[in-house]
């Protein structure tokens, strides 16, 4: 009989170990990160195995990561390519996101990218009002619609109208919901149903760890539409991609669970699910 106690111990041990370390390691919220810049002055200070770690610290589960110059997001999807979602940003170097849409020899560096490399989007690019509507705007809507990627674009209302008014059929992903107010946000997400927006560098619609009725209606009512996003927009603020998201999973927690999830990393998985069929 005591030749059978000792594995049978053993056993209960094990499960016992098991369950202490599943109380003792409670599951933390996935999130997919859809505003990461890893551009040539943060190479430097944070090599792209580093850089890699930093989001994997931060329990990302994607990370969608253009770079001025795209040989940023090279870098980390090489290391990386589970975890980086890449997407190409018409810079390249920094300085150029007043004059990009004014140079016409941005298309053929975005046409030559795009037939060597795979992305999910073009972005985050910057444009405003009727910029929208010249030349070279109109070849990065063309591209899109070619290689059926989604646009990352840092937009007034009006530039996010001209797009969609050359193409409606366009993937749109605002960055920073556009810096605007619930209200104007609402106005625009029910007048273009394939806008959605990202929550970059947006700090109000949550404080003390929940968030602002405004906000949590506009969520409640759009559900797909949301995601998470830091902006490394500058080399220092790769210091806050794990506290960003830390405080991100505080406000989440106040959410349904299905809402909570689609924010989370749902909405944004959609996407690159979407932009990246039969690419990779």
């Amino acid at each position: 009989m005591q030749q059978f106690m000792v594995p049978v111990l053993s056993l209960l041990l094990l499960l016992a170990s098991l369950n202490h370390t599943a109380y003792a390691q409670p599951l933390v919220l996935p999130l997919v990160d859809t505003h990461i810049h890893y551009s040539h002055d943060a190479w430097d200070m944070l090599p792209p195995k580093k850089a890699v770690q930093v989001l994997k610290d931060a329990g990302l589960k994607k990370a969608f990561v253009s770079s001025s110059s795209d040989q940023g997001t090279q870098l980390l999807y090489k290391v990386a390519p589970e975890l980086i979602v890449p997407v190409l940003r018409p810079y390249r170097k920094r300085g150029e996101l007043s004059t990009w849409f004014k140079d016409e020899s941005v298309i053929e560096l975005l046409e030559n990218k795009l037939a060597t490399n795979t992305y999910a989007g073009i972005g985050e690019f910057h444009i405003f009002g009727d910029d929208a509507k010249l030349p070279v705007m109109q070849a990065v809507i063309r591209l899109a619609s070619q290689y059926k990627i989604f646009l990352h674009a840092h937009s007034d209302t009006e530039a996010v109208k001209y797009l969609f008014d050359q193409n409606p059929n366009i993937k749109v992903l605002w960055a920073h919901s556009g810096f605007e107010q619930p209200h104007v946000i609402d106005e625009m997400l029910a007048n273009y149903p394939n806008l959605s927006a990202d929550l970059a560098f947006r700090y109000e619609h949550s404080s003390n760890g929940k968030v602002h009725d405004e906000w949590l209606a506009l969520f409640k009512k759009y559900p797909l539409r949301f995601m998470l996003g830091t902006d490394t927009y500058a080399p220092e603020r790769w210091y806050y991609v794990i506290d960003h998201a830390d405080w991100s999973r505080e406000w989440l927690a106040t959410l349904p669970q299905d809402l909570k999830q689609n924010i989370a990393y749902k909405n944004a998985q959609t996407l690159a699910q979407w932009a990246l069929k039969d690419k990779r």
